[in-house]
């Protein structure tokens, strides 16, 4: 078996980076990957190392401390023990320290795109400037760093306009409301108006999962039309109770900026909706939740044209990628 070996600190992990182990795989029957991460680095090694892992599940990866003075002989001796006892027949690289590096390690080396022809990036580039040279990062690395702007509001107030019409506006993903879908399959039920505990966690979950599928192709942000938190409210319309389960999940999620509907014209019935009469009621419940955990966010009334003009204005605060 033909074993092949590189070595990177993947900060972040981009199609470079990519382009780079997709070559070095076609070339030998076992990849392995070694990620050299530092303490004080803004995204933890064992995250770039799941990055390299979620796109390429066939490959080995290793992260270890980066410790070691910027040579190639330390880092070959390093690369050796990671292996244990295991001996390399090629090392691959897109770096000057290549050759050496496999040098010290008795082992060919095979450069790839030390030119960066392919995908003209470097991790310094992307450090520097996110928002610039976003399309040269990896889907991972999107779904990490891509804001979230979560659109919350009462039945009929306008948040799925709002969120499709960001979505068209920024060229990005927007992911449409889990719970209407659920509601929509279970609807027929002879029983559809009772409701348990279970559903809320299941319909919490099931938006968390649709966010993180979409987000993988956001282009800078991503739009929800709602979210966990959304979901606590509406256990509390339906059931008359809080659920800590449920707010656990809510708890755990971070969203950059809430974008909160107000209900100011008049209710339209699509066939799904039933909370008429609780519209203001609930649009208080939303405005206390999102005071009493502190989240970012402003609400929006008004025409559509003048909400996304808030919108966007509030957005553009967030939407800026701090070099580190």
């Amino acid at each position: 078996m033909k074993l092949g070996v590189t070595v990177g600190k993947f900060y972040p992990f981009h199609r470079g980076h990519d382009f780079l182990i997709r070559q070095a795989k076609a070339q030998v029957d076992q990849l392995v990957v070694v990620v050299g991460a530092k303490p004080e680095q803004a995204i933890p090694g064992s995250l770039r190392a799941n990055w390299i892992r979620v796109m390429h599940p066939d490959v080995e990866v290793y992260e270890t401390l980066d410790d070691l003075p910027e040579a190639p002989e330390p880092w070959a001796k390093r690369t050796l023990e990671l292996l244990s006892g295991r001996k390399p027949d090629i090392a691959f690289t897109s770096e000057a320290y290549g050759e050496p590096w496999a040098a010290f390690m008795g082992v060919r080396h095979i450069a790839i795109d030390c030119p960066r022809e392919a995908f003209p990036i470097s991790g310094t580039q992307l450090r520097q400037d996110l928002g610039v040279h976003w399309q040269m990062l990896t889907p991972p690395a999107k779904a990490y760093f891509a804001k979230r702007i979560a659109v919350v509001g009462v039945e009929s107030s306008g948040t799925t306009t709002l969120a499709r019409s960001l979505a068209e506006q920024y060229q990005t993903v927007w992911v449409p409301e889990y719970g209407r879908s659920y509601w929509e399959g279970r609807q027929y039920l002879p029983d559809s108006h009772h409701w348990d505990r279970d559903e809320f966690i299941q319909i919490a979950q099931g938006q968390i999962a649709w966010e993180e599928a979409l987000a993988i192709r956001a282009n800078r942000l991503v739009a929800c039309d709602t979210d966990p938190l959304a979901t606590c409210i509406w256990h509390r319309r339906y059931l008359g109770s809080r659920c800590e389960k449920l707010e656990q999940i809510a708890a755990s999620r971070n969203y950059d900026l809430y974008l909160l509907t107000t209900p100011d014209f008049g209710f339209v019935q699509d066939g799904t909706r039933e909370s008429e009469s609780l519209r203001m009621t609930m649009h208080q419940w939303f405005l206390d939740e999102l005071e009493r955990q502190g989240r970012r966010y402003i609400v929006l009334g008004g025409s559509h044209e003048g909400r996304m003009m808030q919108a966007t204005e509030a957005i553009a605060q967030v939407l800026k990628f701090p070099a580190f």
